[in-house]
């Protein structure tokens, strides 16, 4: 049978607003819009919520005119937007935040001990030690 899916602007409108703010909220990602804030999370997000956060973009977009609209299955924008909030919802940013101090304490780390081996291995060729 022929089915008429019709989603409206008001229907979208919250999911939107939910994952835009936990974007700026979990990842630290602020935009104008949605796609400015996917665009901006980049590789932060897996390529399979990256893949559901473009199609709800694009939904957004097309749910602005009324006769595209009807294109939008909303079951399927649905299952994209509970893919992405749940993925996001996961995310301890307490977690990153201690994760990226560890990535940059171990850089500085390996530089000190190359440096002082360079340092090391200069004076025992100048014959200094």
């Amino acid at each position: 049978p022929w089915h008429v899916w019709h989603m409206t602007p008001q229907e979208l409108t919250p999911h939107i607003d939910d994952i835009r703010r936990l974007l700026e909220t979990q990842l630290r990602v602020r935009g104008a819009t949605l796609a400015k804030q996917v665009q901006r999370a980049g590789r932060q997000l897996p390529r399979k919520i990256r893949t559901e956060a473009a199609f709800l973009v694009q939904a957004n977009m097309l749910v602005q005119n009324p006769k595209l609209a009807r294109m939008i299955s909303p079951d399927r924008t649905q299952k994209a937007a509970e893919t992405v909030a749940t993925y996001l919802r996961g995310i301890d940013p307490r977690d990153r935040l201690k994760g990226r101090i560890l990535n940059i304490a171990g850089i500085l780390a390996l530089n000190l001990l190359l440096v002082g081996g360079l340092v090391v291995a200069v004076l025992v060729w100048r014959g200094i030690v």
